[in-house]
């Protein structure tokens, strides 16, 4: 779903553009609220997560793969706002080091892959929570959903992008039957990570889930014949912080284990937009990217000749910068937001 420079023209990539900066700023106040002392080092881990994870394509059907595309994901560890910032990260991260989703078009893969993929995503979750019965298992099942649905509503958004602004004459029928149709099949995979992950989460620490708030009933206890809400027990404040350094610490190893030593053997067929835009050749007018030149251009590492040693330092490389990125993005966001409130007082 990495949009390369020369699929779509300048002026329908300035104006990408500036929804996506548009959605980059909203997106930043928003996080404000979303992001708390727990929450804030977990959206950095999503970020590098998400990177690792988009190493890992899957094969979909003859010829053509799939990866974790992540709106979904983010959204639903850390929030909407915060979600479309950590998969913006990830896009940065992967255009300027690794030459992958082109640097013109920035703006049309953030819109793309961060915004249209969060924003779907979370309104399906939101509403499937609301209506399944109140547990763990409701919020897997609505993860399982948002994140199935949002892969072809990203399809359909680069079909309408391409409608308005493709630059090669392919029928827009067949851009759109070819696009959504394979990204069903990918979206199936991209679910089941996102509802192993948030499942895996949950498990262990559910109160830091921004889906999964608010879902707890209160204890009930019978007094004189009447129910009543229990006293909320005290919190266990070491205990929780060992334990969310414990999952930052597991998550961070597992992130770097999948991009450094199983990304190696990911399918190596083309993901769906590469295999439809090469049977229906969108990608006639594709240029060269802009960091093709990059010691880490196409995942791998210039002058290292091993292919298993190369792609897995450029994989940890990656997990490194993402989290690094990502984590100070998030720092200087939840700081904005201590000083508001040191203000207000």
């Amino acid at each position: 779903m990495h949009v390369p420079d020369g699929f779509i023209d300048a002026p329908t990539s300035a104006v990408t553009g500036l929804v996506a900066a548009g959605a980059l700023a909203v997106s930043l106040r928003g996080a404000r609220r979303e992001l708390d002392e727990r929450t804030a080092p977990l959206a950095g881990l999503v970020a590098a997560f998400i990177f690792a994870v988009q190493m890992l394509n899957f094969p979909v059907a003859a010829g053509t793969s799939g990866h974790l595309l992540g709106g979904a994901l983010a959204a639903i560890l850390v929030g909407p706002c915060t979600g479309v910032l950590c998969v913006s990260v990830v896009l940065l991260m992967q255009g300027i080091l690794f030459a992958d989703g082109g640097l013109t078009a920035l703006g049309v893969n953030i819109t793309d892959m961060a915004l249209v993929t969060t924003v779907v995503a979370y309104a399906v979750f939101r509403g499937l929570v609301k209506v399944l019965p109140r547990g763990r298992r409701s919020v897997t099942a609505a993860a399982f959903v948002a994140a199935l649905l949002s892969v072809p509503a990203a399809a359909v958004a680069f079909t309408l992008l391409y409608a308005v602004g493709g630059t090669t004459d392919v029928a827009i029928g067949k851009v759109a039957t070819a696009m959504i149709g394979v990204h069903v099949l990918i979206g199936l995979g991209e679910a089941a990570i996102t509802a192993l992950t948030v499942g895996a989460v949950i498990a262990v620490r559910p109160d830091l889930v921004y889906g999964a708030r608010g879902l707890r009933q209160r204890l009930k206890l019978r007094v004189n014949g009447e129910l009543v809400d229990a006293p909320a027990s005290a919190p266990a404040p070491v205990a929780a912080r060992a334990s969310r350094r414990a999952l930052w610490i597991t998550g961070l190893a597992a992130s770097v284990v999948l991009a450094g030593f199983v990304s190696f053997y990911a399918s190596a067929d083309p993901d769906g937009l590469e295999k439809v835009a090469r049977d229906h050749g969108i990608d006639a007018k594709a240029e060269e990217h802009a960091a093709a030149g990059s010691p880490l251009a196409d995942y791998g590492v210039r002058d290292v000749s091993d292919a298993r040693l190369s792609g897995g330092l450029a994989g940890v490389i990656g997990v490194g910068a993402t989290v690094a990125a990502g984590s100070g993005v998030f720092w200087a966001v939840r700081r904005r937001r201590t000083s508001a409130a040191a203000e207000a007082r």
